[in-house]
């Protein structure tokens, strides 16, 4: 499967807005996205295929560690590699940038993203309690150090 992965643009944010909305129950907005391109403190990529955004993350950094977030891809896509591609690319950028540490929530029902995460080296350090709305559910934290 021939698929690109590159930092997000302006002209992803549709895209990528609609990929959130069928990927979460509170979903990003367009503006919200847009506000985070704007911001010298995140890095957001996409995977495309032939034109079309199939998987988009992005990071947070603060003081050499950084918030994970957003990692989505098209459910038609999923289990091809295409988190896995994009989370390393994500994360080799960020240590271009000095990061060292990398974080993020994780519904403790999602098992496959749980897997997804354990194989690139993040463990298990917490759990926040109800975090997710609609289906409330507990989050569990993961590092990567």
């Amino acid at each position: 499967m021939q698929v690109q992965i590159r930092k997000m643009t302006e002209k992803d944010v549709p895209q990528a807005a609609a990929l959130e909305a069928a990927s979460f129950s509170m979903p990003w907005t367009e503006a919200a996205f847009y506000e985070q391109l704007e911001k010298s403190n995140t890095v957001y990529i996409v995977a495309e295929k032939e034109d079309k955004i199939i998987g988009l993350c992005g990071l947070t950094e603060s003081f050499g560690e950084a918030d994970i977030c957003n990692v989505s891809v098209d459910r038609d896509y999923q289990n091809r590699g295409v988190a896995t591609t994009m989370l390393r690319d994500l994360m080799e950028e960020g240590n271009r940038k000095g990061i060292h540490a990398y974080t993020l929530e994780v519904r403790a029902g999602n098992a496959a993203a749980i897997h997804l995460y354990e194989k690139l080296g993040f463990m298990r350090e917490g759990l926040r309690r109800g975090f997710y709305e609609h289906p409330r559910e507990d989050a569990v934290i993961m590092w990567k150090r």
